[in-house]
């Protein structure tokens, strides 16, 4: 009775074929257009992870949670700086990554009391180690998926990598819940993690002339070992003026490592800052949440989240006179904002009966984001990329006995993809503006018996928008969001 074992298995297998990205201008003229119709992406995925759950005691708690990731993620396609470029129907960029990952966690939990104070504690620790493999260089000339390199009949491929990149993380925490009355808690919390990344391997020089023959042609091989240590700090408090509504406010470090992956790979649409650093910074909000008379629901918070060194992209001139986009640290940014959920119990509000259940929901955010400071010409005073000054869900549900139905509006304002606040595209269709869209969708569902009929309509008014540009696959460029579309589902219930 004091021991429990679960073990779960996770297979996933998929061959994507994808259509591409658009630039601005092929965008509006047709979304359902793609000139990269040799373009294809596959991934396999098997996942095992084992927990059990010790109870040593009434008040004490022992957790064990184990892993392993058995992984690959092969892509191959033609993809040049100009996304509206004509396929050339030459070799193909073959890209593949192979991942090992095994991990083990470990949680201890423990009620107690010390000076007359109720406390819960938790202590626990991370073991992780990854061994990543990348590969790049050119596949074959065909239409077909195939994920097979072809190096004796292309040489002087320029894109030619192969790396390992094992990695090692250590992380140790604990945090501590007091509970000072039965109204006041205040929860500190400390993380060490030690991070070790490397990457062993070697990619290709290849320099040809205005003619196209080639003038260098050279190995490069590199061996780096980063390694980092650090303390991450985090407080909360909450606060429960009656049972109906309590107050909250949390402060926390952030911290984000950049990993090899990010560098290896050779990408047309940009370049990597090889002085490229770890992210941090630090996070505080403060809200209300509660009900009123089991009628109205709420979470009203505010929040402030400053980033040190944050990674985004620039458009870099080079001493060829070309302009690329680079990817590095782009300098200081600080986003704050407001955000609210509020939830309507429509039938006890006007007393309806006919319903079993009927709710209209808002959920509302404002943001404001800028780069306080930068290093790069023209980007303090910019807003922060893929960041929305709106962002707004509000929708309407009904259930009568077996029957459901919701309709949800979701209304984004514009957003940057780059720190610069490019408003037109470049070639690539990786950096500019994404304009503001609205998205109105319906859902309904059925009971009867054994048997559970869903269906719906997504993007009812069938707006052409996008939520993204892609640096990489499916893209690079613009990804158009899908138009109105149908959906059914069927299942029985045992």
């Amino acid at each position: 009775n004091k021991i429990k074992i679960s073990a779960e298995f996770t297979y996933l297998n998929y061959l994507a074929h994808q259509s591409g990205g658009l630039t601005d201008q092929m965008f509006y003229d047709d979304i359902f257009q793609s000139n990269r119709h040799r373009n294809w992406f596959s991934v396999n995925w098997l996942l095992y992870n084992m927990q059990a759950d010790y109870s040593i005691s009434k008040k004490t708690t022992l957790s064990f949670n184990v892993f392993y990731l058995d992984a690959y993620r092969y892509a191959v396609g033609f993809r040049s700086n100009r996304v509206d470029q004509i396929d050339s129907f030459k070799e193909r960029d073959l890209i593949k990554a192979d991942f090992k990952n095994i991990g083990c966690e470990t949680r201890l939990l423990q009620n107690y009391t010390l000076f007359n104070l109720d406390m819960v504690s938790l202590i626990g620790g991370k073991v992780y180690f990854g061994k990543n493999a990348t590969a790049q260089g050119p596949g074959s000339s065909g239409v077909d998926a195939d994920f097979s390199f072809h190096l004796t009949d292309y040489p002087n491929y320029e894109n030619q990598s192969e790396y390992s990149n094992p990695n090692i993380n250590y992380s140790f925490f604990g945090e501590n819940i007091i509970y000072f009355t039965d109204k006041l808690s205040f929860t500190p919390g400390v993380r060490f993690e030690f991070i070790q990344t490397e990457s062993d391997g070697y990619y290709r020089d290849v320099n040809t002339d205005a003619a196209g023959n080639v003038i260098l042609n050279e190995t490069i091989s590199t061996n780096d070992i980063r390694k980092r240590s650090f303390i991450l700090y985090g407080i909360g408090l909450d606060y429960k003026f009656t049972n109906s509504y309590n107050l909250y406010a949390n402060l926390s470090q952030n911290y984000r490592a950049v990993t090899f992956s990010d560098l290896n790979i050779i990408n047309p649409s940009f370049i990597i800052n090889p002085n490229i650093k770890d992210e941090n910074g630090f996070t505080f909000d403060l809200g209300l949440r509660g009900r009123l008379n089991n009628t109205v629901l709420y979470d009203v918070s505010s929040f402030y989240l400053f980033y040190n060194d944050r990674i985004g992209f620039v458009q870099r001139a080079l001493n060829d006179g070309s302009v690329k986009n680079e990817k590095g640290n782009v300098g200081n940014a600080e986003i704050y904002g407001c955000e609210m959920l509020i939830n309507f119990n429509i039938d006890k509000l006007l007393n309806l009966k006919s319903f079993t259940k009927s709710n209209y929901y808002i959920n509302f955010s404002s943001i404001q984001s800028k780069y306080i400071s930068s290093n790069e010409n023209g980007v303090a005073g910019n807003e922060v990329e893929y960041i929305p000054k709106i962002n707004l869900k509000t929708g309407l549900e009904l259930s009568f006995k077996n029957y459901s139905t919701t309709l949800q509006y979701t209304f984004l304002s514009r957003q940057f993809t780059d720190a610069t606040n490019s408003v037109n595209s470049d070639l690539s269709g990786v950096i500019g503006e994404i304009p503001s869209y609205g998205v109105l969708d319906f859902s309904c569902m059925f009971l009867l018996k054994n048997i559970q009929l869903e269906c719906g309509v997504n993007n009812i008014l069938d707006r052409y928008y996008f939520t993204n540009r892609a640096t990489g696959y499916p893209g690079p460029g613009i990804i158009p969001s899908p138009n109105r579309n149908y959906y059914i589902t069927i299942q029985y219930l045992f």
